[in-house]
């Protein structure tokens, strides 16, 4: 090979590897960028949303919608676990209070400033109060500090949720559940 030809192929070689590591660079910029600021997937590993969300099931979380304003009683949030033995953890649950109203569960069924709430997701199944975890207490009627949600799993009798560990601050929320993707199956909105 001559020199000439021997630095042309270097030189070229050169800009399509610096072009290669570029769009790498592009790419694992734009996918943190979405992940950390508009949406996250999360596997759901145990029970506590059934029948609306079924272990094993994935969902999209998107992140937008609190930018502009808190959770709402419905919504359905993914969140910080709050123990702090369980660091770096994420769960999901219903919102079904907030900051200022007051929850309360007699004969178990649910009262958010004392009416009764309408619930079809719990296909029927009593919300008993649960024994708080070690710190933490809640007696009934409850109202939500300002700034915290109470968040309840939808299959009541399988969810350890704002019964056992408290209102959840709002800050510790990380999105919105909005779309199981997969099993097929289960496609839809939330």
């Amino acid at each position: 090979m001559h020199e000439r030809d021997y630095a042309s192929h270097s030189s070229g070689f050169l800009r399509t590897l610096l072009s290669i590591l570029g769009l790498i660079f592009v790419v694992v910029m734009l996918s943190w960028g979405l992940r950390t600021f508009v949406f996250q997937a999360y596997e759901i590993p145990s029970g506590s949303m059934e029948e609306t969300i079924m272990p094993g099931d994935m969902v999209f979380s998107e992140k937008i919608t609190y930018y502009g304003s808190s959770p709402a009683p419905g919504d359905i949030v993914t969140f910080e676990d709050p123990d702090p033995l369980s660091s770096g953890r994420i769960l999901i649950k219903r919102v079904i209070a907030v900051g200022g109203q007051t929850v309360d569960l007699r004969d178990g069924r649910v009262y958010v400033d004392d009416v009764l709430q309408d619930e079809p997701y719990t296909r029927g199944e009593p919300s008993y109060a649960l024994t708080p975890m070690a710190g933490i207490d809640i007696s009934y009627p409850y109202t939500v500090p300002e700034g915290r949600i109470w968040v309840m799993g939808d299959n009541r009798t399988n969810s350890q949720d704002s019964r056992f560990f408290g209102a959840v601050r709002e800050s510790s929320v990380t999105g919105r559940a909005i779309f199981i993707y997969w099993p097929l199956s289960n496609l839809g909105p939330l």
